[in-house]
């Protein structure tokens, strides 16, 4: 049954001043908020090491963001931005990335009522040699709602995600008011970032250093992967007085069958980094039981975990991952996941969340009430009261799931 959950719920007041406009010049010296058993703490996020269950495995979203925003100019002088959102022929993240002269994209166009038809070539306003020997041009080529499917071509043989790090820039969020600067390109992106695709960061993931990864790794602490490419869909809020109206957006992942391997007899606790490796950790489950019931798995609708009561244990649906991989001499599980995380979801696969204080009324904000069981307020309140910088760039929090 979809849940009836009213968004105005999930509200607060997040003034202007407390939104993080800039990275701190440490990523480790961050705040860090604790909760736990129903107790507020904090602490520095470089001392995050010490407060991690020994006995635990941390999985990251191992997903790098695109510099994916790309500025034209028609003959008359107008302006249009482009937004790439996910690839469109080629469909393939990897492959499109690889194209050398011509791909298309479906994208979000700024300014679209001024560009009805028509070749557009791409801003140059530094005069750069190596931007014009590029040549990039645009082209609609149809039109669905508020997405368009653009095709790129370009002259000089790059590849096309050579092309992206020549003439785009990186995509940070709305709400920061300000145009991408040299400071985004290294700091809205984490350190172990390695594949292409995501259109906004992991934000989660943007705290850690080389010395707080050493901390955890001198404690024991198993560090795996996932990869879930992030979606323009992070930015857009709820709309619909219920949750039931919003429409949740498709994300790619990919997660390992060696992972997957040690998921499935697993005797740790799991700590996600970041809501991203939660949907993705989560969604396992429902890939494992669209294995069994259907002998193979696709991808996560928005409100399957909320259809019927499911019998599987989380072994069983990751037992047959497994199996299903290793039959068909698949060593990565690659879905597609619209799985939308409220209150009265069930959690199967995380134990313990890292992550950022996310935006009023948004999936995230639903997504953090159902894991620490309804007292998101209590902690958002605390964060407020003492000074915790919020968003992309902002504080963050150590978040152990309320046991029901």
């Amino acid at each position: 049954m979809i849940p009836e959950i009213r968004i105005s719920d999930y509200d607060y007041a997040l003034p202007d001043g407390r939104i993080a406009k800039y990275p701190l010049e440490r990523r480790d010296a961050s705040k860090l908020l604790i909760y736990k058993a129903g107790k507020i703490d904090e602490s520095v996020f470089r001392h995050i090491p010490d407060l991690l269950p020994a006995d635990s495995m941390m999985v990251f979203n191992d997903t790098k963001v695109v510099p994916a925003r790309l500025h034209f100019m028609k003959p008359t002088g107008a302006h249009i931005e482009i937004f790439c959102l996910e690839p469109s022929a080629p469909a393939e993240y990897n492959l499109i990335f690889s194209e050398t002269s011509c791909c298309r994209w479906k994208c979000i166009v700024g300014n679209v009522k001024r560009w009805k038809s028509g070749r557009l070539t791409l801003c140059n306003p530094e005069l750069s040699q190596q931007v014009a020997a590029l040549g990039l041009e645009a082209e609609m080529i149809e039109r669905d709602g508020e997405t368009s499917v653009i095709e790129f071509t370009w002259q000089d043989g790059s590849p096309f995600s050579r092309v992206l790090e020549i003439c785009g820039t990186i995509p940070i969020p709305p709400y920061l008011n300000r145009d991408s600067e040299s400071i985004d390109s290294e700091r809205y992106q984490t350190l172990y970032a390695k594949y292409r695709g995501s259109v906004a960061a992991p934000t989660a993931g943007l705290h850690f250093t080389e010395e707080v990864l050493d901390g955890i790794r001198a404690k024991g602490i198993g560090m795996e992967t996932v990869c879930l490419h992030v979606g323009a869909g992070t930015f857009l809020p709820v709309k619909s007085a219920e949750i039931s109206g919003h429409t949740m957006h498709r994300e790619p992942f990919s997660v390992s069958i060696g992972l997957l391997e040690k998921l499935r007899h697993r005797d740790r606790k799991v700590i996600a980094v970041g809501t991203t490796s939660v949907r993705t950790l989560e969604s396992i489950y429902y890939a494992g039981v669209k294995c069994i019931e259907d002998g193979q798995p696709s991808d996560i609708s928005q409100w399957m975990p909320y259809e019927r009561e499911y019998g599987y244990s989380f072994e069983e649906a990751v037992d047959a991952l497994v199996r299903y991989l290793k039959s068909n001499s698949l060593d990565s599980l690659k879905l597609g996941t619209r799985i939308v995380i409220v209150p009265g979801f069930r959690f199967r696969a995380v134990d313990v969340l890292v992550t950022n204080f996310h935006q009023p009324q948004s999936t995230l904000l639903l997504l953090i009430s159902a894991f620490v069981g309804g007292n998101w307020k209590e902690i958002y309140d605390y964060a407020l009261f003492h000074d915790f910088r919020f968003l992309s760039y902002g504080d963050s929090s150590l978040l152990f799931r309320e046991q029901r």
